[in-house]
């Protein structure tokens, strides 16, 4: 009985472990945009992204050899897919990311990201033929016209004008790169555990990256970057990539993708709070009201 009660006790405190670990996944992944928006001010988008994954793919490969003991190998039919992980997931993705936060605020950047579970479950209905129901449609209908008032700033009539900034279509990107990373990564993770595909993915994206890096003269501006800046890079590469997702994929597999999912609704709000707190940035009666809209729609869509 004793030992019925510490075994009990012990599964509560890893739950609670695991849970505050998500929300501090949720929070340092807001706070991705806050630092990205402060990196991208005083280094080239491109250099900023490879040094990014740099880092992050040493974290990674540290975490791997950790859990895993050794980095898995993939069947030769899966290169091509693998190499598809790191240039949708993390090339695309983040040249998308750091040349939008360039022109667009950190709070309205992470509120148009939070479209990705909707466009998932967009995506996973359309090319695998996932359960698709009245709700997911009310939540993805929710959603868009969320992030509608967001990226339009409450004038969504000049959405349909096509007077939309160019960083808000780059953002958007975002969007689509990580619809494509996921879907891609349903066949490769058959093979591989998330841990060893995000790693592969991070190589491939960083060795990808170095090439425009390059001809931005990342090696001539090398000494020239501020403290600032390298403080951000090492948030977004030790923190918001390599504990990030070593602390979110510990919660899928403790507790399952869908409820570890419903955390990732705190990432545009914490976002939101940072870029308040540390850029001043106004929170705007159109910022708040379609941010609940996507949250909401967000939440509706993975609900079932």
């Amino acid at each position: 009985m004793k030992c019925d009660r510490s075994y009990i006790r012990l599964q509560k405190d890893f739950l609670m472990t695991t849970y505050l670990k998500l929300v501090l996944t949720a929070i340092i992944w807001g706070g991705t945009f806050v630092a990205g928006r402060i990196v991208v001010q005083t280094m080239e988008p491109f250099t900023a992204a490879f040094f990014r994954f740099a880092i992050a793919s040493s974290c990674l490969l540290i975490l791997t050899q950790k859990i895993e003991k050794r980095l898995p190998q993939f069947p030769k039919s899966q290169l091509i897919p693998v190499i598809l992980l790191g240039l949708t997931g993390i090339f695309s993705y983040n040249a998308f990311f750091f040349l939008g936060l360039q022109t667009v605020p950190a709070s309205r950047a992470a509120l148009i990201v939070a479209l990705n579970p909707t466009f998932i479950a967009l995506g996973a209905a359309l090319f695998f033929q996932e359960k698709f129901n009245g709700l997911k449609l009310m939540g993805i209908i929710t959603s868009l016209i969320g992030a509608a008032i967001v990226i339009s700033k409450g004038q969504i009539i000049n959405l349909l004008r096509g007077s939309v900034g160019w960083g808000e279509v780059l953002i958007f990107g975002c969007v689509l790169s990580w619809v494509a990373y996921t879907l891609i990564g349903k066949s490769v993770m058959r093979s591989l555990s998330p841990l060893a595909a995000t790693t592969y993915a991070c190589i491939v994206g960083a060795i990808a990256l170095l090439i425009p890096a390059l001809f931005e003269g990342i090696v001539q501006n090398f000494m020239q970057f501020p403290l600032s800046a390298w403080l951000g890079i090492l948030y977004l590469g030790v923190l918001g990539s390599a504990i990030g997702f070593s602390w979110y994929y510990e919660g899928v597999s403790a507790i399952g993708a869908a409820k570890a999912s419903i955390f990732i609704n705190l990432v545009p709000v914490s976002a939101i709070a940072f870029a308040a707190l540390l850029l001043q940035e106004p929170i705007t009666v159109s910022l708040v009201l379609g941010g609940v809209l996507v949250v909401v729609g967000v939440f509706f869509t993975n609900k079932s």
